[in-house]
């Protein structure tokens, strides 16, 4: 199975390039929704998180996490981000192998934020960034999660930089414009990586 990392900063599109392969039958694997996964109510993590950094972290009504509260947390403390990396990222790349091995399409796609920060890109064959300017990637992730901008930037600060991505690319798609724009560069895009899988398949 031929397997394509897409990453980018905050903001920058990921999700936007991931779901278009997607309504063109693109096994995608979504390393935040994985995340998810394994935090859910009653799961062994979410249990660790709670009783390392307390009730505040959890939901009192569902009981789920709070990631709004456990972000403010790990942002501030960096020995706080490193103890939650070190519990959760082993849990999310096994539950990744397994829905990537469950891949029926010509590639698939694991997409994720933390690709080339975390081992993740271990897992794939062709790495795809999907850039924009910091300009952009703030006031989207404003819009989108009703943030303000000194958290936007903060997360932003504690990501890879745009350049040292920008230089471990294989692709880079351009999300300066419009979704149309966007879009144009998607097409092309799955062109080149059903290219790349007949040719690794033969």
């Amino acid at each position: 199975m031929f397997i394509v990392g897409i990453t980018g900063g905050i903001g920058s599109g990921k999700s936007a390039v991931s779901d278009f392969l997607m309504e063109q039958g693109v096994k995608i694997v979504d390393a935040d929704i994985v995340a998810r996964e394994v935090v859910m109510p009653e799961s062994q993590a979410l249990q660790a998180i709670q009783e390392h950094f307390g009730d505040s972290v959890i939901d009192p009504i569902d009981k789920t996490l709070n990631r709004a509260a456990l972000r403010k947390i790990v942002f501030d403390d960096g020995s706080s981000r490193k103890w939650l990396e070190e519990l959760l990222h082993p849990a999310i790349r096994t539950e990744i192998i397994h829905q990537l091995k469950s891949a029926a399409s010509s590639y698939a796609v694991l997409t994720s934020p933390l690709l080339l920060e975390t081992d993740q890109h271990l897992l794939t064959q062709h790495i795809v960034v999907v850039d924009t300017s910091e300009k952009h990637q703030i006031q989207r992730t404003m819009n989108r999660d009703s943030n303000d901008e000194e958290q936007v930037r903060a997360i932003i600060a504690a990501q890879m930089p745009r350049d040292q991505k920008l230089e471990r690319a294989d692709t880079v798609i351009s999300n300066q414009g419009s979704l149309e724009d966007l879009h144009k560069q998607c097409i092309l895009l799955h062109e080149e990586l059903l290219s790349l899988a007949e040719e690794r398949s033969n």
